[in-house]
């Protein structure tokens, strides 16, 4: 009879993860107990987490709409009751949201999700890459389609008639030496972007940036597009691949939810 196998290890980063995980569903516990708002210090005492990690644990919660801050206390927030909703109590950029910061753990790079508004479009999901050297992508903007892939990669989706409409109403600023602003090298772009599901940019919107996007559609619909945007220093072939590949992952995901 074969000896079972030993429990697997956890090493000091694993453990710490699970601390962590640990006393983030104790707070939301704790708080959703006493259905009356609390003060940090409350928390603090009751559970034994130090402040400094307690203050970082509530402020994400609170980001993530799981607590609501008023003041110095905190009590449950709306996020808690989307998590029991079976009838689209999650908008697009909820389910992209968690989508999103995956991609930038595995890679490391700045990454996003876009939405198209007319001929512009903005960035609803933003992470920042950690790395020293990063690009942050301006979150709430407007931002031009011709001159970032994510934007690229949604006029390629667009029919031959809306595209049109798009050349004739759309006067496409030169941001850097290399933005591309004429019509019949951009829709040699476009056309290639729809070859290959990807589009991309080298230093179009902002010098020593290369970009790479993803459409994603939803029941047959574009809905919008992930993007990783790399310092030039950090990207070369096998950046380029395994860019492709993680949104390639990612956007099937985002697609079947």
């Amino acid at each position: 009879m074969a000896e079972p196998s030993p429990p697997a290890q956890i090493g000091p980063a694993q453990n710490s993860q699970v601390k962590s995980a640990t006393r983030t569903l104790d707070i939301i516990e704790y708080v959703v107990a006493h259905n009356r708002p609390l003060v940090a210090q409350e928390i603090a005492t009751a559970l034994g987490i130090p402040v400094s990690s307690l203050s970082y644990l509530l402020a994400t919660l609170v980001e993530r709409g799981y607590l609501i801050r008023e003041g110095r206390r905190y009590l449950a927030g709306p996020g808690l009751a989307r998590l029991q909703s079976s009838s689209g109590g999650f908008s697009l950029a909820d389910r992209a949201a968690p989508l999103v910061r995956s991609l930038r753990v595995q890679l490391n790079e700045t990454t996003s999700f876009f939405v198209r508004y007319d001929w512009e479009i903005e960035a609803i999901v933003t992470e920042s890459s950690e790395q020293a050297l990063r690009y942050s992508v301006p979150q709430g903007r407007r931002l031009p389609m011709h001159a970032l892939a994510a934007g690229k990669v949604m006029l390629a989706a667009l029919s031959p008639d809306e595209l049109d409409r798009y050349f004739a109403e759309v006067e496409r600023e030169k941001f850097t030496p290399r933005t591309v602003i004429d019509e019949a090298e951009l829709r040699g772009q476009l056309e290639e972007a729809r070859k290959t599901g990807f589009a991309t940019t080298d230093q179009e919107y902002s010098q020593g940036i290369e970009g790479i996007a993803r459409l994603i559609t939803i029941d047959g619909e574009p809905v919008g597009s992930l993007s990783v945007a790399v310092p030039k220093v950090r990207f070369d072939k096998d950046m380029a691949a395994r860019v492709c590949d993680q949104l390639e992952r990612t956007a099937s995901l985002l697609e079947a939810s």
